[in-house]
């Protein structure tokens, strides 16, 4: 499968190179935020050189210096940067064959490879990689069809993840960990909510400050330090001394109310895209049908949760700019931030270095822009800035609440004749990015804030496939009349971006929800009822594997199953998530076993891809169960882990997950295929289990003791 990288990026030099010690330099725009890509990547190139991974190395991705691959987003980086790195390292080897050939004198189909040293079966002599390239450019480009081995000596085989010792002895170094000569910590004030601005400062807090230095450009308010305890109570100082206009604050508001009543951009999607044109009404149900279904079931706005709040640092000198960040898109992140401070991007750099998981758009970009702001006040320093944890909850980019419609029609078969889904929700798409009118640093938090802010970006909708709100919209199941319409809605409260599988979760929630629904009317079971509007064999397979793990065990009195499928965007890795859950009588959900089953083509990092397919799973559980921003008319109230609740070990399950490895085939992004199967999974168990058609997330105590009494 051709990656579109290579078409950015198609010379050799710009993705290998062979050191003078044999060692293997891999470049790569696709950042490693713990998914373990790096690890992957070394053992696709390990086993296209024939060289062992531990002889290569992946570079951490700097802009200016590796390709540039867009966003590390969307489970894309297998299908992008590792197609790419397989060309590439097969190019070089069969670059690297023909010097051996002819500095050995002998014929090509005579040379064997091991390790990077290269003999002939003809003559005994050998030659290194090192000899033969050690130091040198290749000079060529990347052949996207060049050969590919056929082995699988690494491939698929048990790996230890890159940096897992440093990171378990306590050596391993985050952004946050950073110690530079002549160091300032840094920590910015925040107003109380969006819309409020600094009208006043005491003047004798900021003549106490002592050495610590103050930072102010409009109602932008940062704090720097040599001490990063000084810092801290420097910034507690001035917010206590800053006065705010709060304007109008946040209205309150029942957002699920909005979502549907707010002006919108409504769009259809047609096999997976949105189409600029008005969107077909809903009519009636077909005359043939014997039972029409409708449903809504809604989502509320959720946070990226990263346990270690965001942090960068930046040093502005002679010039130029650079930035540490753990930013998933250094080079979006360059260009808008050089386009904010009207500097050339050649003379901005940013370089990822690891943060906390990030999941999506969190406050990592922020953070790096604030850095940036700090920095250019105070040149020749390096500032390490820090969010707080209330910061980061408060402040970061949310997933947008969302609404979805459901109807459904029946034969007397039981055949689904007709389908119509609308969802509604803000956008996914405000990723700081360069465009026309300043839109990338108006997509930065601090220009808001600036004394020249940046103009309010106004975001369209997504056209892109399988985008935004309305990916995975597109059920993957045969349904010849379907009615799909994605509804971008303005004036709503909270600032939102990417968040793991952007809309995909929410959809893949609502569709395999009502699945379950229809599949009870059609007194049918709910694995089978899918089986029968599914025709692709590789989707039935994933389908059956999952069902058929979950039914392995006998299941205990009290507890309920439920099951829950995709193929991500319909075009990437095919999850099928079975789940089995008790609810107690202190009306909470416990989860006690899932079952996983995944399809992601060729498997390259066993271990790695379990970890994502698993790590989905229980981030979507917490999601289901536990997640929800909460605001009033000062602001975000959920600033803490008791205000914004996640799954703890204790409510973590066994969990067993099977792969059907496909040796050979491309690569299909994986890391958020699981998500969405899992919440409707826990949906359709809770419904197994106790009765209750569970259609607004969070299932919390309250939402299912209220969910008993209406049903009484």
């Amino acid at each position: 499968m051709p990656s579109s990288s290579l078409g950015r990026h198609p010379r050799l030099d710009e993705w290998l190179a062979i050191g003078t010690d044999g060692r293997v330099l891999v470049r790569t725009g696709k950042v490693d935020i713990g998914q373990r890509i790096s690890t992957a990547l070394a053992m696709i190139a390990a086993e296209e050189l024939d060289i062992h991974p531990d002889r290569i190395d992946v570079s951490r991705t700097a802009t200016g210096v590796d390709p540039d691959e867009g966003v590390t987003a969307g489970s894309a980086s297998m299908e992008q940067s590792g197609n790419a790195i397989r060309a590439a390292a097969a190019t070089a080897r069969r670059c690297m064959l023909a010097q051996a050939a002819e500095t050995l004198d002998v014929d090509a189909e005579s040379l064997e490879v091991e390790d990077g040293l290269v003999q002939s079966r003809q003559t005994n002599r050998s030659v290194t990689y090192a000899e033969l390239q050690g130091g040198k450019p290749f000079g060529i480009a990347v052949d996207p069809d060049a050969r590919t081995t056929a082995r699988r000596r690494i491939v698929g085989t048990a790996a230890t993840p890159r940096f897992m010792g440093d990171i378990v002895s306590g050596r391993y170094r985050f952004v946050h960990d950073l110690t530079l000569p002549g160091m300032l910590h840094a920590r910015v004030v925040r107003p109380p909510h969006y819309d409020a601005a600094l009208v006043e400062l005491d003047d004798e807090a900021v003549a106490g400050l002592g050495e610590t230095r103050l930072v102010r450009d409009g109602s932008f308010l940062a704090v720097a330090d040599a001490d990063e305890y000084r810092a801290i109570r420097a910034a507690e100082r001035i917010a206590t001394a800053s006065v705010w206009d709060p304007e109008r604050g946040i209205e309150p508001q029942d957002v699920y109310e909005r979502l549907t009543e707010n002006e919108r951009a409504s769009l259809p999607v047609i096999d997976g895209s949105p189409v600029d044109a008005p969107p077909q009404a809903l009519g009636d149900p077909p005359a043939e049908a014997a039972a029409t279904l409708e449903a809504r079931y809604e989502k509320p706005y959720l946070m990226h949760g990263s346990i270690g709040p965001s942090a960068a640092m930046a040093l502005f000198r002679d010039g130029r700019l650079e930035i540490r960040s753990h930013s998933q898109s250094v080079y979006f992140l360059r260009d808008s931030i050089s386009e904010a401070l009207e500097l050339k991007p050649e003379n901005v750099q940013v370089i990822h270095m690891p943060g906390a998981g990030c999941y999506g758009h969190n406050g990592a970009d922020d953070a790096a822009f604030d850095a940036a702001l700090i920095a250019c006040a105070l040149p020749g320093v390096p500032v390490l800035l820090k969010w707080t944890r209330e910061q980061e909850h408060a402040w970061e980019p949310y997933g947008t609440c969302m609404a979805m419609k459901l109807r459904a029609s029946l034969d007397d078969r039981g055949t689904v004749i007709s389908w119509s889904h609308e969802s509604y929700g803000d956008t996914f798409n405000m990723r700081p990015r360069a465009g026309p009118g300043g839109a990338g640093p108006a997509r930065l938090l601090a220009s808001r804030y600036r004394a020249q802010p940046a103009p309010r970006f106004v975001p369209r909708p997504a056209m892109d496939r399988h985008m935004g709100i309305h990916r995975n919209l597109d059920p993957i199941y045969e349904f010849a009349d379907r009615r799909l319409v994605k509804n971008l809605v303005r004036d709503l409260p909270l600032r939102t971006s990417a968040l793991r599988t952007l809309g995909a979760f929410a959809n893949v929630f609502a569709i395999e929800c009502f699945m379950d629904e229809l599949a009870e009317a059609a007194n049918a079971d709910p694995a089978q009822f899918r089986l029968r509007h599914l025709r692709d064999p590789r989707a039935r397979e994933t389908l059956k594997a999952a069902a058929d793990l979950l039914a392995s065990r006998p299941m205990p009195p009290g507890r309920g199953r439920g099951l829950g499928f995709a193929r991500y965007k319909n075009a990437q890795a095919y999850a099928a998530v079975g789940v089995e859950v008790e609810v107690t009588d202190a009306a909470e959900i416990a989860l006690h076993r899932m079952a996983i089953a995944a399809d992601a083509g060729e498997v390259a990092d066993r271990a790695g891809l379990v970890a994502q397919m698993e790590g989905g799973a229980l981030q979507a559980a917490s999601w289901t169960l536990y997640e929800e921003v909460t605001f009033d008319s000062g602001g975000v109230t959920s600033r803490d882990w008791e205000t914004y609740p996640v799954l703890r070990f204790d409510n973590v399950p066994e969990v067993e997950t099977v792969l059907l490895d496909r040796p050979g085939a491309p690569f299909l992004g994986a890391g958020e295929a699981s998500s969405g199967p899992t919440g409707a999974a826990i949906g359709n168990a809770v419904y197994d289990a106790a009765g209750l058609r569970l259609r607004r997330m969070p299932f919390t105590p309250d939402a299912i003791r209220a969910a008993a009494m209406a049903d009484d």
